[in-house]
């Protein structure tokens, strides 16, 4: 990643960081559990977290006994996390700004290594595979959290939805060339990079990702806080064209709750897990 890219990254993380923190981290919840799960998670086991965010991984993490470490580009990323620490007074973790490109990390330094919905949005998905392999001890174990195919993501499906039912030609969210976020989507793709990584008995499960939204604008707070690809979708609408996208969303939103009081929509999610 050249410095400029680098520098941009940073500052289009750190303008979302805030409502992060407050929209998309509680929600991670559930896959956050599977995947320390399956990477056994156990007290006393060093732990590092690449692309940390504000925590939804590295503070479940700690809760279990686990020594830490949690990294992203982002320096307000980090600064919310560190907050989210200090409140729960946590004392076994540490939170460092860091590109995940070129972890300032000693070799052989974690028992597991892990990334949730982090770097599968890194333009060079291999190299940092191979930093998280390099700083996990040998028998470690690596793993990384994507979602699936973005036909099966419905918080996608509805955001586009809604932008066309304001704005036709509406194109939303490019899909050929394949779009970082999606990289690996598929689970076979997956497997293949774990293993090009230098990883041994690699293995891909599938779970089925949760979220529940009361209303169009909390979809709409959740979809322009998760990534800083949605709002450069829409930089170019008014507010206009905004307000009846949450409108639009709103009544999907209803047509999927029926009689409940929020809607669900899921998304598939891969957790895929290998050992050094």
């Amino acid at each position: 990643m050249t410095t400029q890219r680098r520098q941009r990254a940073r500052e289009a993380w750190d303008e979302i960081a805030a409502g992060y923190d407050e929209v998309v981290t509680p929600t991670h919840a559930h896959v956050s559990k599977a995947a320390l799960d399956a990477a056994g998670i156990r007290p006393g086991m060093r732990f590092l977290d690449v692309a940390a965010g504000t925590g939804a991984l590295s503070l479940p993490a700690a809760r279990l006994g686990a020594e830490v470490v949690a990294t992203d580009i982002s320096p307000a990323m980090v600064e919310h996390l560190a907050a989210r620490v200090k409140e729960e007074g946590l004392s076994n973790v540490e939170a460092r700004a860091m590109d995940g490109h070129a972890l300032e990390l000693a070799d052989d330094a974690f028992d597991v290594s892990g990334s949730q919905y982090g770097i599968m949005l890194f333009p060079d998905l291999p190299r940092a595979l191979g930093e998280m392999v390099r700083v996990t001890k040998p028998c470690g174990r690596v793993f990384v959290v994507v979602y699936g195919n973005p036909e099966e993501v419905e918080f996608l499906g509805f955001f586009t939805r809604a932008m066309r039912a304001v704005i036709p030609d509406f194109e939303g969210l490019p899909l050929d060339p394949t779009p970082l976020p999606f990289q690996v989507a598929d689970p076979a793709k997956l497997r293949q990079r774990l293993e090009e990584a230098g990883l041994e008995d690699v293995r891909v499960e599938t779970v089925a990702e949760e979220l529940e939204f009361g209303s169009g604008r909390q979809l709409w707070e959740w979809l322009m806080n998760s990534n800083p690809i949605p709002g450069l979708l829409v930089a170019d609408t008014t507010e206009e064209q905004r307000a009846a996208a949450r409108e639009a969303m709103d009544e999907l939103l209803r047509e999927r709750a029926e009689d409940a009081e929020v809607a669900v929509l899921t998304n598939p999610v891969h957790i895929g897990i290998g050992t050094k």
